[in-house]
């Protein structure tokens, strides 16, 4: 566009030295007049050439006239007429956060809502969402660049307080966490379609309860802890007196078995089997036999 501007400058002093006949004036028109045109050309040209950004999509306005066609990234060959305006559709992040420069808004912005007990809990949260490339037109019609303010952070913000009134505190804080994270986000993800916006994720960065609360929270859930470690020890020691039960029934039925299968003539079979292979050794033994049945006991004779 400048350079249109210049080409048109140019053009109009040398169609005003047309009336000035001097030799200096008859030199310069023909160098304004080829110079003019030139700058012309080039700013035509460059009004005609539009490139998108990676990332980005453009958006053709005409005279304020919002057009339903998109540009994406890339060069392209436009009206001169048109205004066109870049547009991000990657992926944004909009924290709030009561820790003081974290999120987008400065200060303290996490949210604070009341529970079904009617208790006050304050939650910080992520929201990553785009702009749908096709809805692009739409939004910057409806709604314009400031969607963050107008749609992700009203839009946020209420629902996460409409739907925590469901939930206790303490549910809140432990058990349901997740459940409330996925309820949230699909209210918010209605929200979002319907304007233009895609909602990626949602992220509960951090839920604080008051003190009071939170001490008997935690004090629940170490007794929880307490009551699992204990259930294990007990499954251990029924396992561990299993084991031994098991093993003193083995030792009774190896008993049972040899008491059962060892019979008198078997006991006198293998002491004639001792005293045979005792003779035959080279140490000298006595023997001292009972009188009736019973072990014989076996003397060294060096001792």
């Amino acid at each position: 566009m400048l350079l249109l501007i210049f080409g048109a400058i140019l053009l109009g002093v040398s169609m005003a030295l047309a009336s000035n006949d001097s030799i200096a004036a008859r030199r310069i028109r023909p160098a304004l007049r080829i110079l003019s045109f030139v700058f012309m050309g080039l700013g035509l040209l460059g009004s005609c050439v539009k490139q998108i950004d990676a990332g980005y999509v453009g958006v053709k306005t005409l005279f304020g006239k919002v057009q339903d066609d998109v540009l994406p990234s890339g060069l392209h060959l436009i009206n001169p007429l048109l205004e066109v305006r870049q547009i991000d559709v990657r992926t944004q992040n909009y924290t709030m956060s009561g820790v003081h420069d974290e999120g987008i808004k400065s200060g303290d912005d996490a949210i604070r809502v009341l529970t079904s007990d009617g208790l006050e809990v304050t939650i910080d949260l992520s929201v990553l969402y785009r702009v749908i490339p096709a809805e692009t037109p739409k939004l910057l019609r409806d709604i314009g660049m400031d969607y963050e303010d107008k749609i992700v952070r009203p839009i946020t913000r209420t629902r996460i307080r409409d739907n925590s009134v469901y939930y206790e505190a303490v549910a809140l804080y432990s058990t349901k966490r997740d459940e409330f994270q996925d309820r949230i986000f699909k209210t918010i993800d209605n929200d979002f379609k319907k304007r233009g916006l895609l909602l990626e994720n949602l992220l509960v960065r951090n839920i604080t309860m008051p003190a009071s609360v939170k001490a008997v929270i935690e004090q629940k859930i170490n007794a929880e802890q307490d009551a699992q470690k204990m259930q294990f020890v007990l499954l251990k020691e029924r396992q561990e007196a299993e084991r031994k039960r098991v093993e003193a029934q083995g030792i009774a039925d190896y008993q049972r078995i040899i008491s059962e299968s060892l019979t008198e003539r078997q006991l006198q079979y293998e002491q004639i089997k001792a005293m045979k292979e005792l003779s035959q050794s080279q140490n000298s033994k006595i023997i001292v036999m009972p009188s009736r049945g019973g072990v014989p006991v076996i003397l060294d004779a060096k001792q």
